[in-house]
């Protein structure tokens, strides 16, 4: 299931309040009609195609709603800027340990300009920066303590990060992918591909077979472990005649393929005002792909039965786009789980164990490139009191004047030579 939760205009008061209940009740039916993943998206300021800025949040409650179904950051932003990577590792292992190890950590660096520039992120440095945060964050989450960074987008001293998560050394590593490029870069970086995009069988295989002949020859994991997947994108919308789906679902699908436009390729956006969905009205639908989940029963079983025989190891169900009624995902849902998938079940435990045979030599010769965390002794970190008695400066004379003494302490010590022995470079 895919939680991108779209809002379109007109909003009422309680618009966002009643959305965020029924997506929670879409995540109890989901697991019910046997979906085996949540995944919720981090997006910031694109109003009305996803008003997902907390999916960890969500997805914690997601993880009180469900027992089995593994909950998905799809993705969390990992540049420093958006979230630094000691925030990373805390919040993943939070929700990991409350969820009891069900989370899979998708990341991401975002490309739309209202999000980059609404956090400072260099548009052509972007990459690099997601390369590092996360690189770091996956050691935080494995070290014993962290060893610390001394990098371009960001630094820190040596931390133990806690808590630790409940899958060690993190949970399973993906990365947004748009295009080829990037899924040929996560596959040599030994991380899931989640392929945000809509495609038919023909293409699907392409990209499937690109992804793993990439993996077997060229993996040099940028995380602690390695995740081999790839998941593709298809829209869904379930009933039993194909044309009461159809006129139900086409429209939401759409407006999710335009508004991702709006804000990544031709959109001109004036914030709290620009009228997204009345825009989309006025619009010429363009042709979409992988759509054939929008049908009835058996429409949708042959669809997704062409994607698993083209390799695709996982569909994420776009189960809510657009103005789609609650009532409408409600019955998809059920008819998902009772007509449409338990065949797909059925057969995926013996296609995961020939893919894992397979797989073994080059997962074994891809573990070997992981670079092992030194060891090292920690420094000591005194607390300020005692570094500043120390230093020769008196309770009396921080005393009254705490405020400015303290500053100027602070810079002596942490913007100065005295933070040396609390830096250490990764």
């Amino acid at each position: 299931m895919f939680f991108e939760l779209q809002l379109p205009r007109p909003w009422r008061d309680d618009s966002e309040q009643e959305l965020i209940n029924n997506a929670l009740t879409w995540a109890e039916l989901g697991e019910k009609a046997g979906i085996d993943y949540a995944w919720a998206q981090e997006h910031h300021f694109l109003e009305e195609y996803s008003h997902s800025t907390a999916p960890e949040v969500f997805l914690a409650a997601v993880s009180q709603r469900t027992k089995r179904m593994r909950i998905g950051h799809g993705i969390n932003l990992t540049a420093p800027a958006y979230n630094h990577p000691a925030r990373v590792a805390e919040r993943i292992g939070m929700l990991d340990l409350v969820s009891n190890g069900r989370v899979e950590w998708g990341t991401g660096e975002s490309s739309s300009r209202l999000e980059l520039e609404g956090f400072r992120v260099n548009y052509i440095e972007k990459r690099a920066m997601w390369a590092e945060g996360v690189r770091e964050a996956a050691k935080m989450m494995a070290a014993t303590p962290y060893p610390g960074h001394k990098g371009k987008y960001f630094s820190m001293p040596s931390r133990n990060i806690v808590p630790k998560p409940a899958q060690r050394p993190h949970p399973p590593l993906w990365v947004a992918c748009t295009n080829r490029d990037t899924l040929k870069m996560a596959a040599r970086l030994g991380v899931g591909a989640l392929t945000f995009s809509f495609m038919d069988a023909g293409e699907a295989r392409f990209w499937v077979n690109e992804y793993y002949e990439t993996f077997k020859k060229e993996c040099t994991p940028i995380g602690q472990t390695v995740n081999p997947n790839v998941a593709m994108l298809a829209g869904v919308m379930v009933h039993p005649d194909a044309e009461v789906a159809r006129a139900r679902g086409l429209e939401g699908q759409q407006f999710f393929k335009w508004a991702l436009a709006h804000y990544y390729r031709h959109g001109a956006h004036v914030p709290g005002r620009t009228d997204l969905w009345a825009e989309f009205k006025r619009s010429e639908p363009e042709p979409m792909a992988g759509l054939g989940g929008v049908n009835d029963p058996a429409g949708a079983r042959a669809h997704f039965a062409e994607l698993e025989e083209a390799g695709v190891d996982q569909l994420i169900l776009l189960q809510q786009g657009g103005r789609y009624e609650h009532e409408h995902i409600c019955e998809s849902l059920d008819l998902l789980g009772t007509d449409v998938l338990p065949e797909f079940a059925e057969r995926h435990a013996v296609r995961q164990a020939r893919k894992e045979a397979e797989l073994a030599p080059y997962i074994e010769k891809a573990m070997a490139n992981v670079r092992p965390i030194e060891e090292f002794e920690p420094p000591v970190v005194e607390a300020y009191p005692l570094l500043w008695e120390r230093e020769g400066v008196s309770k009396q004379q921080v005393g009254t004047q705490r405020a400015l003494d303290a500053a100027s302490l602070w810079r002596l010590h942490v913007g100065g030579a005295g933070a040396a022995g609390d830096r250490r470079d990764g």
